[in-house]
C-alpha cells in the first residue's frame, strides 16, 4: 500500500493538517466511540505528530499519532492519539502507523523505554510490538486503560 509519512513539530503544521488531524482524532475517539472528552489537553503544543496519507483510501489523513517526549504524560516518551480512520482498517496501516512511531519515538528521543496508556481492548496489539502490560485497569473518559512499556 502506497503510503506518506510526515513527521511535524507543533510549530510546523501548517492550518489543514492541524485541522486535518484533530479532525481525525475527533471522528474516531469522540464520535465513533461515543466518548465526549476534551482532546486538546496543552499537551500537543510539546508534542511531535506523525500523520500518514494513504491516497487509494481517500483524501486526508488516514492515519496519526502523537510522539509525547519524557516528562509530559510519563517519564519516558510516548506515543498517544493512536488513530487510524474507518476505511483504514483491517489493511495493516494501523501495524505501519505503529513500527513508524516506534523507529521515529528513538530518533528523536533515543533508545529509551516507551510508555503508553493503551485502550485495554487492544492490549494484544500493543504486546505484538513488545510492550507490557505495567499497571492496573483504569477508566479513562469512561473506557477501559492499562498503561504499557516497552523495554529498551
Amino acid at each position: 500500500m502506497q503510503s506518506t509519512w510526515l513527521l511535524k513539530s507543533f510549530a510546523e503544521l501548517t492550518t489543514n493538517e492541524l485541522y486535518g488531524l484533530l479532525q481525525l482524532r475527533s471522528e474516531v475517539f469522540v464520535v465513533e466511540q461515543n466518548c465526549p472528552f476534551l482532546d486538546m489537553d496543552d499537551k500537543d503544543q510539546a508534542c511531535y505528530h506523525l500523520m500518514g496519507y494513504v491516497p487509494a483510501l481517500g483524501p486526508g489523513i488516514q492515519a496519526y499519532t502523537r510522539l509525547v517526549p519524557p516528562g509530559i504524560s510519563f517519564p519516558f516518551p510516548s506515543i498517544g492519539r493512536v488513530v487510524t480512520s474507518p476505511q483504514a482498517r483491517r489493511t495493516g496501516l494501523g501495524r505501519m502507523l505503529m513500527s513508524r512511531s516506534l523507529e521515529e519515538c528513538e530518533r528523536l528521543f533515543g533508545s529509551q523505554p516507551i510508555q503508553i496508556g493503551a485502550q485495554l481492548y487492544l492490549r494484544t496489539f500493543y504486546e505484538s510490538f513488545g510492550f507490557v502490560q505495567s499497571g492496573d485497569m483504569y477508566l479513562e473518559d469512561g473506557i477501559e486503560h492499562i498503561e504499557m512499556i516497552r523495554p529498551m
